[in-house]
């Protein structure tokens, strides 16, 4: 018998692109389970056999589930906590097989156990252990207990003589001590398997690439020329990320529920009135869903014969209603950046309170930042200006419905207009917070007076050729970053520039490096490539924008960074120690969106690493206006069938739930970078009302309920998702005072 088996356990799943590569893992950790290679807690066993009984049988059916448990053996003795597998598996319905696959290797990864194959062996005592290797070192296991831990950093070389295994340690680590350490394996063909997969190991986790053969010695040669054969981990998600690769075409076990058993799209009313309603309904579900707030809204939703009666559910008395309760609240609203501010300081100062709030930002359901939130009660004003707007132009004088529109558009645009000045300094002071709690190197980027004004992905010239670094650009100086090393994948600050005296200068023809730009300024020299011309004419016109801005402005600022005691200093020329990056440097900047807690890899700072692109604060303003929910159906490229979903779009990102009631996502999707349009013959799509996403090889079609809402979601994706020409931010102090949204 021939059995195929996972080699390389990674520390996170979520960095398997393909969908049947993590069900081919999920098959593998079902077979750990069921041979007791990994143990763990009765509870933790019943949840992972209930998520591996959804995506083989699907919905729960308490005699379906019963039948299949007699007959398939998941854990010796599993009849013991049948009870507790039933009972999870009666939560997760509708719950895909992909989905359940994926929460497997979610719950397993988290196990001591998890990829864990041991190799008995005996301490120089004679004490009998277990020594295993992970992608963190060599670990040292008594019974089912791990002991100790080599990380590769302290490893400074593994070998094997007869049956003893040696770890010789770095002497920083062991100090004056013992720096070689000696295990006794079985018999001399176990001890050097064990180095050859503790080789494997380090080579796969920690190196870029794998190592070139060495030459054969022509007459004598010592030792074994055992090398790891194959592509790295680092290769592996370059490879994917770069080539855009193809993903395998995979029938799932899943069976979809037939697209007529859903609503009646067909049926609803055709009247622009009854949806723009509708998209308040659904956009205000989503409002109070943020805001954690019970409220009634007085519409109706579902199947009408509004359409055949003429006599439409009216909206306007409702719209007025609210606008002259909400009236009351503006002077609260307008000191919502005082309580961002002492928000931020309060964190700053109570250690306790930092702890909350981080502990908060890392619950599912906070799948944005914390403080994004709290601007949500004025870009609900923003939105039902909007949405009135688009009501008072759909109806007629006449309509009855018109007047009450009408002055609730005017009672909404009295408090927006109040308003206005207020959002604009919230939204740079949350987005200047936002990059504060991302960037390790600068601990007052908060600082009065400084604007934000565009973050993205350029290409630095540096001594080993062109290396990706994230650029920040605010009112009074230019920051260059790389990807740290933390759990959070925070950046790192390089270097920074200040904008006064700063010169920006098209080189591509000097370098020979396409869409080249070269920045001067007063300390040092740098250059830069963008991805495309349409990002470095966006770089080039918001420098030399900020530059002209810095100029003319009377007051010269006195704000000075006051780097971390391990950042550089401002515009430092040492370059080559400056930009040496270690292999956990490197391995972490290609890491997946998905290894950071939800709201930081949606933050657009992570998106646009690994999209290469860049969006300024005029993207952000643009993004506030398109916001939108509703159900939409689904379906993947390669998939046969539609999946109804609850859908968020928000902060240039779609959230995906089951239903409008869930508390938070099942998955997102960053949409920097995509495109959307209509389906072309070749993609066989025979239906109305579907739109089509597409970033390379990555793409998705979700179907509208109607041609307004199709034509609505188009829209906004469009709107959020293209850079304005200029940014409205950095007019003049005289002109942003007249701007209007």
């Amino acid at each position: 018998m021939l059995r195929l088996a996972v080699k390389f356990f990674p520390p996170d799943p979520g960095q398997l692109q393909e969908e049947y590569t993590r069900y081919l893992f999920a098959l593998q950790i079902k077979r750990d389970l069921a041979e007791e290679r990994l143990t763990c807690s009765d509870n933790t066993a019943a949840l992972l056999i209930s998520h591996l009984l959804q995506s083989e049988i699907g919905d729960f059916d308490e005699s379906e589930d019963r039948e299949h448990l007699k007959g398939n053996r998941y854990l010796p003795n599993q009849e013991r906590i049948q009870g507790k597998i039933l009972e999870f598996h009666r939560k997760h319905v509708g719950q895909t097989p992909a989905e359940s696959d994926f929460q497997v290797l979610e719950i397993a990864r988290k196990l001591e156990m998890y990829g864990i194959r041991f190799h008995l062996a005996s301490d120089r005592e004679g004490t009998k252990i277990n020594l295993a290797v992970s992608h963190m070192g060599v670990l040292v296991f008594q019974g089912n207990t791990k002991i100790n831990t080599f990380n590769w950093s302290k490893v400074r070389k593994l070998s094997f003589k007869r049956k003893r295994f040696l770890i010789k340690l770095h002497p920083e680590v062991c100090g004056p001590y013992q720096d070689t350490l000696e295990f006794l394996l079985g018999s001399r063909d176990e001890c050097k398997n064990f180095w050859k997969i503790c080789v494997e190991y380090h080579t796969f986790f920690r190196l870029f690439d794998q190592p070139k053969p060495k030459a054969k010695a022509v007459f004598f040669s010592r030792g074994s020329s055992f090398r790891y054969s194959g592509r790295t981990q680092k290769q592996l998600v370059d490879y994917i990320k770069d080539s855009g690769m193809k993903k395998t075409p995979y029938e799932s076990t899943y069976i979809v529920i037939p697209i007529d058993q859903f609503l009646f799209f067909q049926r609803y009313p055709t009247d622009k009135a009854y949806f723009i309603a509708k998209e308040i309904l659904a956009t205000e579900r989503t409002y109070l869903k943020d805001l954690e707030v019970i409220t009634v809204l007085s519409l109706e939703e579902g199947k009408t014969n509004a359409h055949v009666k003429g006599d439409y559910q009216r909206i306007g008395d409702v719209m007025l209603r609210n606008m002259r309760t909400l009236k009351e609240f503006t002077s609260y609203l307008q000191k919502h950046d005082e309580v961002l501010t002492e928000l931020e300081k309060a964190t700053k100062r109570l250690k306790k309170l930092e702890m909350v709030y981080k502990e908060f930002e890392l619950q599912k359901v906070c799948y944005l930042p914390l403080n994004t939130f709290l601007l949500k009660p004025i870009q609900r004003l923003m939105h039902y200006k909007l949405i009135l707007g688009r009501l008072c132009k759909h109806y007629t004088a006449e309509h009855r419905d018109f007047a009450d529109c009408r002055n609730a558009l005017k009672e909404v645009t009295e408090m927006t207009s109040q308003l206005q000045h207020s959002l604009i300094r919230l939204e740079n002071f949350q987005k200047l917070t936002e990059l504060q709690h991302d960037l390790i190197g600068i601990d007052n980027l908060t600082a009065p007076g400084r604007e934000f004004i565009r973050e993205g992905c350029l290409y630095k010239l540096t001594k080993k050729g062109l290396q990706q670094r994230m650029f920040f650009l605010f009112s009074d100086m230019l920051l260059y970053t790389s990807k740290g090393v933390t759990g959070t994948n925070q950046f790192k600050i390089h270097g920074h520039l200040p904008l006064h005296g700063m010169l920006v200068e098209e080189s591509e023809n000097e370098w020979a490096v396409p869409h080249c730009f070269t920045i001067y300024s007063a300390q040092k020299t740098i250059v830069v490539a963008a991805s495309t011309r349409l990002e470095m004419g966006k770089w080039m016109e918001d420098l030399n924008m900020a530059i002209e801005m810095a100029k003319k402005s009377t007051e010269k600022s006195d704000i000075f960074l006051k780097p971390l005691p391990n950042s550089p200093p401002p515009g430092s020329s040492d370059e080559v120690s400056l930009e040496q990056e270690s292999e956990d440097d490197i391995h972490s900047s290609r890491s997946s969106l998905d290894r950071q807690s939800h709201h930081r890899a949606n933050t657009t700072m992570h998106v646009c690493w690994y999209r290469n692109t860049s969006v300024s604060m005029a993207d952000h303003s643009v993004a506030v206006e398109n916001q939108l929910s509703g159900y939409l159906l689904r379906k993947f490229k390669n998939s046969n069938g539609w999946q109804k979903l609850w859908v968020v779009f928000t902060n240039f990102c779609l959230f995906f739930y089951k239903t409008h009631q869930d508390d938070y996502p099942l998955a997102s999707l960053p949409l920097l970078g995509y495109v959307v349009s209509s389906p072309v013959e070749a993609d066989g799509i025979q239906k109305d009302y579907v739109f089509k996403l597409q970033f390379k090889s990555h793409v998705y079609f979700f179907r509208a309920e109607s041609k307004y809402t199709f034509e609505r979601w188009m829209e906004v994706i469009k709107r959020a998702t293209s850079s304005p020409a200029r940014s409205s931010l950095l007019l003049p102090k005289d002109e942003k005072d007249r701007h209007t949204d």
